[in-house]
């Protein structure tokens, strides 16, 4: 039996939108996605923001009710059996909230061990065991006030496995922190992993999913465009080559020109401080170079590399061109 099921999934929302002439507009979340999750599998959703992750979490974790298809945890329906998804899940949506700061980090899991209901004589052994695992032992008597934003989202992590669920869903565990901070959570997400635990991921970095998924759902506009390995996903771009081009100060007419050239398949443009960094995706690889830099002539050019794509230039093939 599979640990995740879903099947046609679809939310629809539909808010009011006016004051006088009032309208209903109807907004797609997720538009009828289908996958599977092997238990004890890391499975990575990856998609830019407003593709669809979150809500495919929220119902998922039973906050929100789907429009139509249907999911399950372990063989449970998400909506008609939710109070028995309920006790094998744990999750954390991204933000700070969700914690205590006056409280220390052992009070706050000591907290919420009540709520859940777990045996005090388990919760008294499994806090320090949690506090350790996501890496937080030396820091548990201090206020959750004086955390840094990946300490409190570690303790977040923490939080959500206090009833030892068997899937965990963890929605964009890393945004908005600083490096050091990131990298953290990616390690206590390998520990988990090392546990056998069952996680759903949702990221828009492609490191991270590169990093840490045995599969990856490409969402974009709530449709999964693609549905693979890391490995797999990269050869969707195996016959790619990607030159990045630095210059300083590129006219926006420059860059139409350079999209208008038929050998070239995909360009982004990276602001790095005072510099740009042309990425560009064509099937020439250095050959294009020659031509690349006659377009560019008469503007200062940096340095020119050109490498072998990566699960990043997958995602730009698979969700570049699909309207964003």
């Amino acid at each position: 039996m599979n640990a995740i099921e879903v099947d046609n999934l679809r939310r629809i929302y539909r808010p009011v939108m006016g004051i006088f002439r009032r309208k209903v507009k109807e907004i797609v979340a997720v538009d009828d996605i289908s996958f599977y999750v092997k238990p004890g599998e890391l499975f990575g959703i990856l998609g830019p923001n407003g593709a669809g992750k979150t809500t495919t979490v929220k119902i998922l974790v039973t906050i929100l009710i789907p429009t139509s298809g249907s999911a399950r945890i372990q063989g449970f329906d998400v909506v008609r059996e939710a109070e028995k998804v309920r006790p094998r899940i744990g999750f954390i949506l991204g933000g700070e909230r969700g914690l205590y700061w006056r409280l220390s980090g052992v009070d706050n899991l000591r907290y919420f061990a009540s709520l859940y209901h777990v045996d005090p004589g388990i919760s008294k052994s499994r806090i320090p065991y949690l506090m350790e695992l996501v890496g937080l032992e030396d820091r548990g008597k201090e206020k959750v006030e004086g955390y840094s934003r990946g300490m409190k989202q570690r303790l977040h992590i923490a939080r959500a496995l206090l009833h030892d669920p068997d899937i965990l869903f963890l929605d964009e565990p890393s945004i908005g922190l600083d490096p050091i901070g990131a990298r953290e959570v990616r390690e206590v997400v390998r520990n988990l992993q090392a546990e056998k635990k069952t996680i759903l991921l949702t990221t828009h970095y492609m490191f991270e999913a590169d990093a840490l998924c045995q599969r990856i759902a490409v969402i974009n506009h709530g449709k999964i465009v693609a549905l693979d390995t890391p490995e797999a996903l990269k050869e969707v771009v195996k016959d790619l080559h990607i030159i990045e081009v630095e210059v300083f100060g590129i006219p926006s007419e420059v860059i139409e020109r350079l999209q208008a050239k038929g050998f070239i398949e995909n360009l982004a443009v990276e602001n790095v401080e005072q510099r740009q960094v042309l990425l560009i995706q064509t099937a020439r690889g250095s050959e294009a170079v020659p031509d690349i830099l006659a377009i560019l002539n008469g503007l200062r050019v940096g340095k020119i590399s050109v490498r072998e794509p990566t699960l990043e230039d997958a995602y730009v093939r698979l969700v570049g061109n699909k309207g964003e």
